[in-house]
């Protein structure tokens, strides 16, 4: 399991304009070949009177799938460079379609890869690319007197608080990055002298965003 990889958070959809052609771009993150060919067939049903439903997708922690269609534009211009967005951008698990209205102005082999280029682009960022990053979700069971000693930490600290449920001691639900689970409890069981339940209870990989995490 990659720690960290970059994906879109969500679908995405944004469209584009040249030389009288539209060109519409969408985006989804995966978990599997069938979701992407999934997606792909609702884009082309949605669409099924466009032009050229052209589309690329990568599935694994290395990428060990990669496909992509020209979908009738000649060949190398139209998919590859949709793939090739995607792979300059190192995501993972996500899949592009660029979807095309002709205009009636021909664009020449350059301008069809610049084109579909940019519809794979402007799909991508309508996702929201961000860094998936495995978080381990830890259960910290303490005292009453402690909670407030505790919550100021974590909201000093920056950590996200998940759930908090209140029954005879308080139980916080706590995401903490995979490169500091250890210093994490070592740090909750010095501050409450050791007065404290600390328990795994998941792993998680949240979307974040310049640090800050994206629901």
């Amino acid at each position: 399991m990659n720690n960290i990889y970059k994906t879109v958070h969500k679908f995405g959809k944004d469209e584009i304009v040249i030389n009288k052609s539209r060109f519409i771009g969408y985006s989804m993150p995966i978990e599997s070949e069938e979701d992407a060919l999934e997606f792909i067939d609702k884009i082309k049903t949605k669409h099924r009177d466009a032009t050229h439903n052209v589309y690329a997708y990568v599935v694994g922690e290395s990428n060990n799938i990669q496909k992509f269609s020209d979908d009738g534009e000649p060949s190398g211009t139209a998919g590859i460079p949709a793939l090739e967005v995607i792979k300059k951008e190192d995501l993972r698990n996500v899949v592009v379609v660029v979807t095309r209205y002709f205009g009636g102005i021909k664009l020449g082999a350059g301008g069809l890869i610049r084109a579909y280029t940019k519809g794979a682009k402007i799909g991508l960022e309508a996702g929201i690319i961000v860094e998936k990053v495995l978080h381990h979700k830890i259960k910290i069971r303490i005292n009453y007197s402690l909670y407030g000693m505790v919550e100021n930490f974590l909201n000093t600290q920056g950590y996200i608080v998940d759930d908090i449920k209140y029954d005879d001691a308080v139980n916080i639900y706590v995401y903490v990055k995979f490169s500091d689970v250890e210093r994490f409890i070592n740090t909750i069981r010095d501050m409450t002298s050791g007065n404290v339940d600390i328990e795994e209870v998941g792993k998680e990989h949240l979307s974040m965003k310049a640090g800050k995490r994206i629901k």
